[in-house]
């Protein structure tokens, strides 16, 4: 058995002799793994079984120093600051409720389809699939600032809808894009959630968000792909939403967050899970070896039946020790090959 097959194992709920696994980093992290370990190979040694590409718009304009600019959607993001990897807006590109401020974005198809290409020529047998970063609620306030875009679902709600109406017609091309090459996925990013409960409320969300979601799911699925959600957060309130409209994996499962145990039990026949090691509790702050015997629990509450796919809840941060990553790794490649001979 393969990566991929492995991989279509787990979001199919099957039992498989093989734990498919994945992680990522920070651009800081990556960086001080790098000049810590002496190598910037050092993923090699492993066999992380995703391999994908997210689209969030490419920079098309250069600001003033080498941490600003704009993207295909008008946008101009500021990295100078602590986030190194998505940054801050400057200013509302949308600064009323005016959907004539709306800037029609540049679909680069060719830049997009350059990178469907590198990634299937370098999958070797591992699942693949592409994204769409910021794909609704991320994308309305990158456009508005988070405050705004809020109020505005309650002051001005023609306003947001006729905006949500042209992020998913763009999304929607995007997505046939995908459609074309033999991926196994399409991916949705889009933080829904707090620490506790959502930033939005169940309600609000079900209004704006859910439809449109929902059109994406179909479509991707229409291409004969499983559907990938990730949501920051609390989401538990529209977990069955997200199932009754075709969800297959949710990303990321915080289990500061969430009872592992529990959320298995009520919603692990119906959909898989990406995630469940702690960057924000376990993997900054305890031992090496804590660490191990966490993974090991964790998998074996995730893992009951198939539907799980281990990993970090969030791509590494910055202030997880190189010897925690290292043992993490060494944990999930020893996990993988547990009964594969």
């Amino acid at each position: 058995m393969d990566r991929r097959e492995a991989a279509i194992r787990a979001f199919r709920h099957e039992e498989t002799d093989r734990a498919p696994y994945h992680a990522e980093f920070t651009a800081q992290e990556y960086e001080k793994i790098v000049a810590e370990t002496g190598g910037r190979d050092f993923m090699k040694r492993y066999g992380g079984y995703l391999h994908y590409t997210q689209y969030w718009g490419y920079p098309t304009e250069r600001g003033a120093g080498p941490e600003r600019f704009t993207d295909d959607f008008g946008v101009t993001w500021n990295r100078s600051g602590a986030d190194k990897d998505i940054g801050v807006i400057d200013d509302p590109v949308i600064y009323e409720p005016d959907i004539s401020l709306y800037p029609a974005p540049y679909l680069d198809e060719k830049r997009i389809r350059s990178e469907c290409e590198k990634l299937l020529a370098s999958k070797e047998d591992r699942f693949c699939f592409a994204g769409i970063g910021f794909s609704m609620f991320e994308r309305l306030w990158s456009y508005t600032g988070m405050e705004d875009a809020l109020a505005y679902m309650i002051s001005d709600p023609e306003f947001v809808h006729s905006l949500l109406d042209r992020i998913l017609e763009f999304n929607l091309r995007v997505i046939d894009i995908f459609n074309e090459y033999p991926f196994d996925a399409v991916y949705f990013g889009d933080d829904w959630g707090q620490q506790k409960g959502m930033i939005m409320g169940p309600r609000l969300w079900r209004e704006f968000i859910k439809p449109r979601m929902a059109e994406m799911y179909r479509r991707a699925k229409k291409g004969g792909k499983f559907v990938i959600q990730h949501s920051c957060g609390d989401i538990r309130e529209v977990l069955s939403d997200l199932i009754e409209i075709g969800l297959d994996c949710y990303q990321t499962v915080q289990p500061e967050i969430y009872d592992l145990r529990e959320l298995k039990r009520l919603y692990g026949s119906k959909l898989s899970f990406w995630g469940g090691i702690s960057t924000q509790r376990d993997l900054p702050s305890k031992t090496p070896d804590e660490l191990r015997a966490i993974i090991r629990e964790t998998l074996e509450i995730m893992g009951s039946g198939g539907g799980y796919i281990l990993a970090p809840t969030h791509a590494v941060p910055k202030d997880v020790p190189t010897e925690n990553v290292t043992a993490m790794l060494d944990e999930f490649e020893r996990l993988s090959k547990r009964n594969s001979g």
